[in-house]
């Protein structure tokens, strides 16, 4: 792996962005204007480079018209989908900048999110950033509980030990990284930290993203998850910190004590959590699969404007 050069914390804030998309028609338009109206201070956007994987229901069309309204996107197709890991591969080869962020297409980052990721590069001691991901689901229903107590608990991880996903900025001192990583965010951490660098949890950045409305899609992914955890820890050597049961166990008990009324839902959504990491481990240790060009859940898709 050749290494680049960081850049210092005297040169200006550059970045290029990357976004990742298999069949985002319905978002795709959402998350570029996004991405083209953000409010910027001391950040640049250079460029916007969707790379498109096997999309078939018109994402490509989609993207290739918004090109006329902002110069800055570029649009990269692959005739097979090869997983989100190499098409990052492909957005870190054609990057021409060393600031980068990557950010899947179902996602839209708020306003000032691109500023405080990429700002925090003024450290030069900090190698990637990541911000708070924030689900639209109607708190509701069990499923909608399930999800916002997943990532109110990736918060509360985040701010004891930093864990980033759903969208992240780094620097480029990696000329890859591993195309059969299910867990990109993941291993973009481990690479960085190999290098000495920090990890920073940027709580107020926003990501506003959808996650599982029913019970089959949510089993689909977590599992998944717990699969790529597992590939990570044997193939890069890095374990992420929701794999700590120690922190686990402490930020469930703050949860309890900030909810106390939803200590039976949430221990129903822990059960269903083992659940899913079981399979996980079943699929990973005992069927050998690395699930890195995943199924889709579909219900996290129509993530609706905001």
């Amino acid at each position: 792996m050749t290494k680049t050069q960081n850049p210092t914390p005297q040169q200006p804030l550059v970045c290029s962005i990357g976004v990742f998309a298999h069949n985002e028609a319905a978002n795709i338009r959402l998350l570029l204007e996004s991405l083209s109206r953000q409010k910027l201070k001391d950040v640049t956007i250079h460029e916007i480079i969707v790379v498109s994987s096997a999309s078939t229901d018109g994402t490509d069309e989609i993207v290739s018209k918004y090109m006329e309204e902002d110069p800055r996107v570029k649009l990269i197709t692959q005739e097979r989908r090869e997983g989100k890991s190499a098409a990052i591969n492909l957005f870190i080869a054609a990057a021409t900048q060393e600031l980068l962020v990557v950010i899947s297409g179902d996602v839209i980052p708020a306003a000032t999110t691109i500023e405080q990721l990429v700002s925090a590069f003024k450290d030069g001691s900090i190698g990637a950033t990541g911000g708070r991901p924030m689900p639209v689901n109607e708190k509701e229903s069990f499923m909608g509980y399930a999800v916002h107590l997943l990532w109110r608990l990736h918060h509360r991880m985040a701010m004891l030990s930093p864990k980033l996903g759903e969208m992240i900025a780094f620097r480029k001192v990696m000329d890859e990284i591993p195309a059969e990583s299910a867990v990109d965010e993941a291993s973009i951490e481990a690479l960085v930290r190999e290098e000495g660098l920090k990890l920073r949890y940027i709580p107020t950045a926003l990501i506003y993203n959808k996650g599982p409305n029913n019970l089959k899609d949510f089993i689909k992914q977590r599992r998944r998850i717990q699969n790529g955890h597992l590939w990570l820890k044997e193939k890069q050597d890095y374990k992420v910190v929701s794999q700590d049961s120690g922190t686990l166990f402490w930020i469930l008990v703050d949860e309890a004590i900030q909810y106390p009324l939803q200590i039976p839902k949430m221990m129903a959504v822990m059960g269903l959590e083992i659940y899913c990491r079981m399979l996980g481990a079943w699929d990973y240790r005992v069927k050998g699969r690395n699930p890195f060009a995943w199924d889709i859940a579909r219900s996290t898709k129509d993530l609706g404007e905001r």
